[in-house]
Order: structure tokens, then C-alpha cells, then sequence
């Protein structure tokens, strides 16, 4: 066994894959998302499987998942904090204030309360520490346009990131973040057609996303990668208008 995680988006996307490969790598792994079915066909029939049905922008459900698996596993080793939506798409001038608070809830509240909560088991449990990963996005250095909830909660992810690195160094928890450009998803597959232009943005496999975060996972509690950018090789992200 290498580990105890939770992993919130777990019923899609880069969710679902993070959290397979973990469970094949011998992670014990609950897996947190709003919706059961799609969780419990993420987990299949996996031994190490706990599905945990959570909702990160409600404080009492996250509160829930995380005393959970205190109770299931009597630790925590790694928080893989990947639950995000994008949003509608609009200028500024165009989002309502329900629609801003709705990213901002899940995207970067969300985030903050599972860190939270998983700080406190990683400093409080022996043996100390533990480690948590962050899924930023590369909105979190260069937004698509039409993008503004979805890019100022990455960017404020990015400043997340650094303040639990910094706070969590006294009880051996690391924190680091990764930013995916155009991992083939659903969410991203419908985001990279451009609104003007003659062909969608190239993507790949999200399988090595997972390879990414495994790397990141697997390092010893006296090594972090705090930032990690993995993308598509062709993807028109750096100088990207």
C-alpha cells in the first residue's frame, strides 16, 4: 500500500483517470464528486476504492468526505484537489454575479476547504505529513478569451498553492500544483474549439496527466515539485492571443 488520497472531480475527466491510475499504483483512494453513479464507474470494482459523494463548495459535505476517510483509513497521505468548472463564457461585462460566485464557490472555495480539512489530518496523524496537489490549470498563467470566472479562481489557486507550501514546511505536508493545457476531456475538448478560427486546438492522452501527478505523488515528503505545466506540444499557449 503507498498511500491514503482523496480525489475530488473523481466521476470525470482528469478525475477519473488520476484516480484509476492511483488505485493501480496501490493507493487507497477515496474518490469525491457530486454524483455516485458516475463516481462508482470511476472506481469499478476496486478493492481500494471508497466512493464518497461531496459537494467541495458546501463546508459541512467537504467536512463529511474528509472525516470519512479519517474514520475509514485512520489517515491521509495525498489530496489530489481537482474539482473545477469553467463557467459560462463571457466578457466581464457579461457574467452575472451568480454565475462569478458559482465558479469561485467550487473552483477556489472548494479547493481551500478540502486543503483545509486535509492539512489538519496530515499535521495532526502519525507519522506526520502528507502531500497536496493542486490542479491549476494553464488559465492560471494565460486565459482563453471570454474565460474570467474560470481564469481569476486559477490564478488565485496559484497564490493557494504557495501558502499552504509555505505553512505546511514545520509539519512535512508539500504542496504543488500542475497546470494541464488541453488534456483530451470532456470539458476541454469543447473548450479548445475556438470561437473564431479553422480548426479545434490540438490535445492528448490525459493518461499522461496521471503520469504526472503519480511523478509528483510519489516523490519523498523532502522533495516537491511546486509547479508542473504539462500540454499539448502544439498547443498555442505560450504567446497565445
Amino acid at each position: 500500500m503507498t498511500g491514503v488520497a482523496v480525489v475530488t472531480g473523481a466521476g470525470s475527466g482528469i478525475g477519473r483517470v488520476v484516480s484509476r491510475a492511483l488505485l493501480e499504483a496501490g493507493y487507497l483512494v477515496a474518490l469525491a464528486g457530486r454524483r455516485a453513479e458516475p463516481l462508482r464507474q470511476s472506481a469499478g470494482d476496486h478493492p481500494g476504492a471508497l466512493v464518497v459523494p461531496a459537494d467541495v463548495a458546501d463546508p459541512d459535505s467537504v467536512a463529511a468526505l474528509f472525516d470519512r476517510v479519517r474514520d475509514h483509513w485512520g489517515r491521509l497521505d495525498l489530496l489530489f484537489n481537482n474539482a473545477g468548472t469553467f463557467g459560462p463564457r463571457g466578457a466581464v461585462d457579461e457574467i452575472s454575479a451568480t454565475d462569478w460566485r458559482r465558479v469561485v464557490d467550487t473552483n477556489l472555495t472548494g479547493a481551500f476547504l478540502c486543503a483545509q480539512h486535509a492539512f489538519a489530518i496530515m499535521k495532526q496523524q502519525l507519522p506526520q505529513g502528507g502531500r497536496i496537489i493542486n490542479n491549476g490549470s494553464v488559465s492560471a498563467h494565460t486565459p482563453r478569451p471570454r474565460s474570467v470566472a474560470y481564469t481569476a479562481t486559477k490564478h488565485a489557486l496559484t497564490g493557494l498553492t504557495k501558502s499552504i507550501a509555505l505553512d505546511g514546511r514545520p509539519y512535512r505536508i508539500a504542496c504543488g500544483q500542475i497546470d494541464i493545457g488541453n488534456a483530451a476531456t470532456e470539458m476541454t475538448v469543447d473548450l479548445a474549439r475556438p470561437d473564431h478560427g479553422p480548426a479545434p486546438e490540438p490535445t492528448f492522452d490525459p493518461a499522461h496527466v496521471a503520469d504526472a501527478v503519480l511523478l509528483m505523488a510519489n516523490l519523498p515528503l523532502d522533495a516537491n515539485v511546486l509547479f508542473l505545466t504539462i500540454t499539448a506540444t502544439a498547443m498555442p499557449f505560450v504567446g497565445r492571443g
